[in-house]
């Protein structure tokens, strides 16, 4: 009764919740990771033990992940990263036939959350705000240029002058021209929210974006503001979803008023802070789908806890490249 997290990369903080968690219930089970590159993965070198694997796009990345699921007693895998989701959606039921228990959403959902302009559609059939598309030949600035299929902040572009626009932003058909909302009048929030089997909601962190390193929080505060009723209000069930997503809103200061920015399917990488602060998603993993105990809703999070981020070091003796 063992769990693999893939793709384990920095998530040292992922592992290490689980792997308390699981002790606690399961004291012999044992919190294993993959990575592309094991001996350059701090994560893998704090789990109980590491497999290397190709990149996800590898034809057989799937065919290897299996195998060392089956070999090593896995019960639930833990995808951490957005190019493995679909991959394992697809190819849920090859690992459920061997008692492997992918926790990821369905193909449908993760297919939404990949496209930027499916997301706005998704937001806008649950009476969700979203920052209005313009096309590239007929737009008002300041804009917020973004990919529609994007990751980690890359190739996204404030524009407040019409000097700042280049050839790249018109030629580029990944590129969504979007309403720019202006940090001085918004708050950004990532939040946390757990799904259980059935895909319904169970608990909603916000946690508001003080600053951002290479895409990922790196200093952030847990608040029980009004995304907490809003995200139960029009979020409460979706289908296809399970486990942790990380959905982006935009709040006015002063208005309140609510902008869906994106959701992604998977542990985002600020979940830590939303762990010390009592969410305990890896606790109810467990429990789900260890031992197929229901999820009550939680709320019984600390608010305004503040989490700064630092550089810190794994050491490994005697490494050979």
């Amino acid at each position: 009764m063992n769990i693999l997290i893939t793709s384990a990369g920095r998530r040292v903080s992922l592992v290490k919740a689980f792997q308390k968690e699981l002790k606690k219930m399961v004291p012999e089970g044992k919190v294993m990771t993959t990575d592309f590159n094991t001996g350059l993965s701090a994560a893998c070198h704090v789990s109980d033990l590491a497999f290397q694997l190709p990149l996800v796009s590898h034809q057989s990345y799937l065919k290897e992940l299996l195998e060392i699921c089956k070999n090593n007693n896995i019960k639930v895998l833990i995808p951490t990263i957005d190019t493995e989701l679909l991959l394992l959606a697809e190819n849920k039921k090859k690992f459920i036939k061997n008692g492997i228990f992918p926790v990821v959403s369905s193909t449908a959902f993760i297919s939404i959350c990949r496209d930027k302009r499916k997301m706005n559609a998704f937001f806008v059939e649950h009476n969700i705000n979203v920052a209005k598309e313009y096309s590239k030949y007929n737009y008002k600035l300041p804009l917020f240029i973004k990919p529609y299929n994007g990751s980690r902040s890359v190739d996204n572009f404030i524009i407040k002058n019409q000097e700042d626009l280049t050839e790249y932003h018109f030629t580029n058909k990944n590129l969504m021209f979007l309403e720019y909302l202006d940090h001085d009048k918004y708050e950004e929030y990532t939040c946390d929210l757990y799904y259980d089997k059935k895909s319904n909601l169970k608990s909603v962190i916000p946690r508001k974006r003080i600053e951002v390193r290479d895409g990922e929080v790196n200093k952030g505060v847990t608040k029980k503001n009004i995304l907490v009723d809003f995200i139960k209000q029009h979020l409460y069930h979706i289908d296809g979803a399970l486990g942790c997503l990380t959905a982006q809103f935009f709040k006015h200061i002063e208005t309140n008023e609510i902008y869906g920015i994106e959701i992604n399917a998977r542990f985002g990488g600020g979940y830590p802070l939303t762990y010390l602060a009592g969410a305990n998603f890896p606790q109810w993993i467990i429990k789900e789908y260890f031992f197929n105990e229901a999820i009550e809703f939680y709320d019984d999070w600390k608010s305004n806890l503040l989490m700064l981020r630092y550089d810190n070091e794994i050491l490994v003796d005697d490494y050979k490249d």
